[in-house]
């Protein structure tokens, strides 16, 4: 795609397109890898908005769990993502923000933040760091594919034409569209050839379909102190732990996200997902049991489960919800729900309102970050195709795929002009 100018006296000019976490480190990567004129372009009024808004509630940077540990949680693409880790990953973006002028802890979690829960003070320091670099950001230029081997811009002044010597794409996925990444420039490579997998949900809720009385009731409630199992079509039983929240179509939150990418996948091949809450993780099935059958004189049952395992509100709701009245009615049922309580899960919620996506480029398609068919044009970041679980795990690859394509390119770079 780009032929290199290898004159010695000129420059040479890289453009990123895309000022989130991957093309603001891969710019950074090259103004320190030797003397390029690094032009950034992005979309939107400002860069880092996707980063801003994800920090508004408490900027989650990396992940402090052992590091083998880490790498698995990006699943079938670990192995492709694992060189790149390697060279920047947890312990890397820590010290990164560091000498940022930025001081970090560990919660409890495991999570890693910075000391002041905010995105916005280490953003201001990380664009003042590659201004004072030599680093061109140009904002309100939404690229809109090329035009020969000339990058294509839509500007308030026009259109505008970029003759750059390589160019990294580092155009996210598709979720939270209304902050840039719209997922556009899927159908510009894939008619250049790219192989590129459709964009599909990632860390998103599900519809339920839940009758109007119930999604009236507890809409916007939230399920503390809950566990969730699900069993994979080879029968595999994965289980985890945390809470979540009703919504008004069906449910979202932390515990949903941990087992969104299975469970989506399920539904796309067999329609629906079940999954089965537990709404007592910490009284094991005998006491439950022995709860329940407790004689409860003239009391209904519902009085019974909120004065013997204080079941009331939204946990009373769902049972009701999902339970026959047969079930309801029989003691021993009952008791097997409140361990186990089937939920199906029918949709995953629109890609916009996930948090991340899944699909992209596939890494097949490229060589290190650089596309085969498109010399001279890397790509970075989440438009790749990989996902990740929320925790640290989104923010890390990104930065570490960044530096990756930065390091492509001024080795590329170099190697025209040897």
């Amino acid at each position: 795609m780009h032929t290199p100018d290898t004159s010695p006296a000129r420059r040479p000019r890289v453009a990123i397109v895309g000022g989130g976490p991957a093309g603001l480190m891969a710019a950074e990567t090259l103004s320190r890898a030797g003397a390029f004129d690094i032009h950034l372009y992005d979309a939107m009024p400002s860069v880092g908005r996707k980063f801003l808004l994800a920090g508004r509630g408490g900027m989650n940077i990396t992940h402090a769990e052992p590091y083998e540990q880490f790498v698995a949680r990006y699943g079938a693409r670990a192995d492709a993502l694992q060189p790149m880790l390697d060279a920047f990953g947890p312990d890397a973006v820590r010290a990164w923000v560091h000498g940022l002028g930025i001081e970090t802890f560990v919660g409890t979690s495991g999570r890693v933040f910075p000391t002041e829960m905010k995105a916005a003070p280490l953003l201001r320091a990380w664009l003042h760091r590659l201004r004072e670099a030599g680093v061109q950001l140009h904002q309100r230029h939404r690229w809109t594919g090329w035009v020969d081997d000339a990058l294509r811009f839509e500007t308030p002044a026009g259109e505008l034409l970029v003759q750059a010597d390589a160019t990294i794409l580092a155009l996210g996925g598709a979720s939270w569209a209304r902050l840039g990444s719209d997922g556009a420039w899927l159908p510009l490579l894939a008619s250049r050839g790219i192989d590129v997998a459709p964009l599909r949900p990632s860390n998103c809720g599900f519809d339920v379909g839940w009758s109007p009385l119930f999604a009236q009731r507890y809409a916007g409630q939230p399920l503390t102190t809950v566990a969730a199992t699900w069993t994979d079509g080879a029968g595999q039983r994965v289980r985890k732990q945390g809470q979540f929240v009703v919504t008004a179509t069906g449910v979202e939150g932390s515990l949903i996200y941990a087992l969104s990418a299975p469970v989506r996948d399920q539904i796309a091949a067999q329609g629906s997902a079940v999954i089965l809450l537990d709404l007592l993780p910490d009284l094991p099935a005998e006491r439950v049991l022995a709860e329940v059958t407790r004689p409860r004189g003239s009391r209904s049952m519902s009085s019974h489960l909120q004065g013997r395992l204080g079941i009331k509100g939204v946990k009373a709701g769902l049972l009701h919800e999902c339970l026959s009245k047969q079930a309801y009615a029989d003691p021993e049922a009952l008791a097997r729900a409140l361990k186990a309580l089937p939920v199906t899960l029918r949709a995953p919620r629109p890609i916009d309102e996930a948090i991340s996506s899944a699909g992209g480029v596939a890494f097949e398609a490229l060589e290190s970050t650089m596309l085969r068919s498109m010399p001279g044009v890397f790509v970075a970041g989440e438009m790749v195709d990989w996902e990740a679980p929320t925790g640290g795990y989104l923010l890390t690859a990104c930065l570490a795929s960044g530096v990756a394509a930065g390091k492509a390119v001024a080795g590329w770079l170099a190697a025209a002009r040897a």
